[in-house]
């Protein structure tokens, strides 16, 4: 009995000195009442997180079959009890204070030009079947007042949001369907281009653009985005994709999951000038949690490194531009302190004391992100007013790559898009190749005839 008592001393000692860590120059009553603090904020105003994807483990531990998981605690079932990418479930959702969530229906870049569409179909369905088997916990929504409304009746407002442009496939008829599923932002691009536009891998050096940031087509997304009221979520894009979207969309845009570039040197994060940018047209930056974007591997990240990041933003563009958008269930290596989604108050806690304000943190929680969402609505029912009609361009078969063509029929009996580029190129083969066949057979033919 006495050594169980003293390895149960030994465990609280090492639990206090780990969470002594994160009260840096802070007395423990001061960081008691800075939490305390930090949970009345986010009971006052819900907490959005702009990025989870517990799909993405629903469809990779459970192959999609929700009917009968209890997401209630996975701390004790397998495999998400042994997963380094395991970080949420209802528990942990409530313990966090989470209000709102963005699920991430995503699907890999080695889906496109294949079968992305359905894919990711599936993923939205999968969100709609677990947030109705858990009607006490969630509520679906697809407005900023649906997230208000669901937060005063204590559920978590559940969202759906599509991480990448090749889920539509180059289709803005795709693309409608999917608002209709309830679907409320779209990632432009994953860690692959679209034919449309560019991705944040081809600003490492050595990296060939492929459409130059947005091309024609990839502007004409944006604008049915806007007219949808579908928010533009422009993590994982090239710098050049970031400025042309924020130069075409006429409603403020999002990153989902993004964190400050001079702080980290990845390209998956955010450069001054577009943050800068970013305040400038009203939106908002949900800093990321991933450890490789927060410290970018120099040293192993800590909530702390978290907050600097939320620091500089504030610093560079200004609290009114900052929201949260962890991206758990999507990586495998995360801070210390911020180890899974119960972690949110800890983070507003040592927030509190560097000094940020209340009122700071209140529109940081999810107070930003709604005005984003409401100004996104507006722009919606101001193009509607307009008359503006849903945009029925299709994508030019000359912006569509050669390894598109095995899975893409074309549009060869459009007048208004005619066989061009590597459509065009590809017929051109097929001629030659059959005028070579022709030849193959017919020339011994010739040579064993009589003379």
């Amino acid at each position: 009995m006495k050594l169980y008592f003293i390895f149960l001393m030994l465990l609280i000692a090492t639990e206090e000195i780990h969470s002594s860590r994160y009260r840096r120059n802070v007395d423990p009553l001061a960081y008691k009442n800075y939490l305390a603090k930090a949970n009345a904020i986010l009971e006052r105003v819900p907490l959005i997180d702009g990025h989870n994807d517990l799909p993405w483990t629903l469809r990779n531990y459970a192959k999609n079959q929700v009917g009968m998981l209890n997401i209630t605690d996975l701390t004790n079932v397998e495999p998400w009890a042994s997963s380094s990418s395991s970080h949420t479930d209802i528990i942990r959702l409530r313990q966090g204070k989470v209000g709102a969530q963005f699920w991430a229906a995503y699907v890999g870049c080695t889906t496109q030009y294949k079968d992305a569409v359905t894919r990711t179909w599936e993923q939205i369905d999968v969100v709609h079947r677990f947030v109705d088997a858990n009607p006490n916990t969630f509520e679906f929504v697809t407005s900023a007042q649906g997230i208000e409304d669901a937060f005063r009746r204590g559920k978590i407002a559940s969202l759906i949001g599509v991480e990448g442009g090749h889920s539509i496939d180059s289709s803005l008829s795709v693309l409608r369907m999917m608002y209709d599923m309830g679907v409320r932002y779209m990632t432009l691009t994953h860690a692959c281009p679209t034919p449309w536009a560019d991705n944040s891998q081809l600003d490492n050096a050595g990296g060939v653009p492929v459409s130059n940031g947005l091309s024609a087509f990839g502007k004409i997304v944006v604008k049915e985005m806007n007219r949808l009221g579908m928010l533009l979520d422009l993590s994982h894009i090239s710098r050049k994709t970031m400025k042309d979207a924020l130069e075409t969309s006429a409603a403020p845009v999002i990153f989902s999951h993004s964190s400050a570039y001079s702080v980290c040197n990845n390209t998956r994060n955010v450069p001054d000038d577009i943050l800068r940018l970013v305040a400038q047209k009203k939106g908002v930056v949900m800093v990321n949690f991933y450890s490789d974007f927060v410290t970018c591997g120099i040293s192993k990240a800590t909530i702390e490194d978290v907050a600097n990041h939320m620091d500089h933003i504030r610093n560079v563009a200004g609290a009114d531009y900052i929201g949260i958008g962890a991206d758990y269930n999507g990586v495998t290596r995360v801070p210390e302190g911020l180890e899974d989604v119960s972690k949110y108050p800890d983070l507003f806690a040592l927030l509190l004391s560097r000094g940020w304000t209340e009122t700071e943190l209140e529109k940081v929680a999810g107070l930003n992100l709604l005005r984003v969402f409401k100004e996104a609505e507006a722009v919606r029912n101001q193009m509607a007013a307009n008359g503006v009609k849903p945009f029925d361009d299709w994508i030019p078969q000359m912006d569509m790559p050669a390894e598109s063509q095995p899975c893409n029929t074309g549009d060869y009996g459009n007048k208004t898009n005619p066989i061009v580029g590597n459509a065009a190129l590809r017929i051109e083969l097929s001629s030659i190749s059959f005028f070579i066949l022709i030849l193959y057979y017919a020339i011994p033919w010739f040579s064993l005839s009589p003379k």
